[in-house]
């Protein structure tokens, strides 16, 4: 409980702090460091606002005990706000709980389609609709940064990015995280005459977005820039000069596109933070490699190798195979309704936190 205390009141300090930066004109001037204290204001606001709750009901259940010695009718009230109580040192203990440092992080998404072809990549691009559909009704933005499509309208590979509209503790990250991985899909191809039942897989891969692009070490020597026109099915988005940017980083063989922008110097722009998101990821999973302990949950894993999900479309049933949750919703999910799905991986994540104190 003392480890408890000396916690908030150093979360009290560190809050009210980062309150008289924001007051301060200065920190607007730049962009960037204002961006960091905002955040990192908002991913407090919840202790303060929850340690400041029980305390107002501590007092409360004080007064009302003692009034209930003189006035039975108190008692109801005291029994009341001691439940309240209960619950809020619960809440408390839950955000004190190590977290995250990610969480309240914007994220780049890729979706690759895997084995099965032109259904694979039809299923990728279903994929990728769900995403930015549950984004969407959630207070995300989605931004397309680069798209290869097949012929029949599916997606060979997708790079996108998730942001939050407003500063919150609950970012792209915490909520996408769990999506890394290799999905896999049992229906019926619309390529399919006999009417067989096939098995494809599409690939997800999710990355925090760095702050700024600077965070991540990166020499200019080990990145090669290729440009080319960006693709499409025609009309006013396809531009028709070489504004389209690839970046291969040479030490790593990592690839990355961006051809969302008209402007050559904007793609290269948004190439590099995407750039820099997949290599903080790749040092973070090499140093928590290193700590085995730092890679024991199942939810939390990040090997793309892991099939993380069953999308079976005959019985209407998603399952997913970390948690063990199944449901027989798959249209509803597909269609951007993934809070049961997602609450029950986040319930799973907060079971590990709890247990690991």
């Amino acid at each position: 409980m003392a480890d408890k205390v000396t916690a908030v009141d150093d979360i009290l300090s560190e809050y009210h702090g980062l309150e008289a930066q924001l007051s301060d004109p200065e920190l607007h001037n730049d962009a960037s460091a204002a961006r960091r204290v905002g955040k990192r204001f908002s991913q407090l606001q919840p202790i303060v606002q929850a340690h400041k709750r029980l305390t107002q009901v501590e007092e409360d259940l004080e007064a009302a005990r003692e009034m209930a010695r003189e006035d039975s009718e108190f008692a109801a009230e005291a029994e009341t706000l001691e439940t309240e109580r209960i619950e809020l040192e619960e809440h408390l203990a839950d955000l004190l709980a190590p977290r995250d440092p990610h969480d309240g992080d914007d994220i780049v998404m890729e979706v690759k389609s895997g084995a099965g072809g032109e259904e694979a990549a039809l299923f990728a691009g279903e994929l990728a609709r769900m995403y930015q559909r549950y984004a969407e009704k959630n207070g995300f933005v989605t931004e397309v940064l680069g798209v290869s499509e097949s012929d029949l309208g599916g997606v060979k590979d997708l790079t996108m990015s998730i942001r939050q509209k407003n500063p919150s503790p609950d970012g792209a990250w915490s909520v996408f995280k769990f999506e890394g991985g290799v999905h896999r899909v049992q229906r019926v191809p619309v390529t399919e005459s006999q009417g067989r039942i096939q098995t494809s897989a599409a690939a997800v891969l999710v990355y925090p977005e760095p702050d700024e692009v600077e965070d991540v070490q990166i020499d200019d020597k080990d990145v090669r820039v290729d440009v080319y026109r960006s693709s499409g099915k025609g009309g006013q988005g396809v531009n028709t000069t070489d504004s389209a940017v690839r970046l291969t980083h040479l030490p790593t063989g990592l690839v990355v596109t961006c051809q969302k922008e008209r402007s050559q110097i904007q793609n290269k722009a948004r190439a590099m933070q995407v750039l820099a998101a997949r290599l903080q990821q790749m040092q973070e999973e090499a140093a928590a490699a290193e700590a085995s302990d730092a890679r024991r949950s199942q939810v939390r894993t990040a090997d793309r190798s892991e099939r993380v999900r069953t999308y079976n479309f005959p019985e209407n049933r998603l399952s997913d195979h970390r948690i063990g949750y199944k449901a027989h919703n798959l249209d509803a999910v597909l269609g951007g309704d993934m809070g049961d799905l997602l609450t029950a991986l986040h319930e799973a994540e907060r079971q590990e936190r709890l247990e690991a104190e």
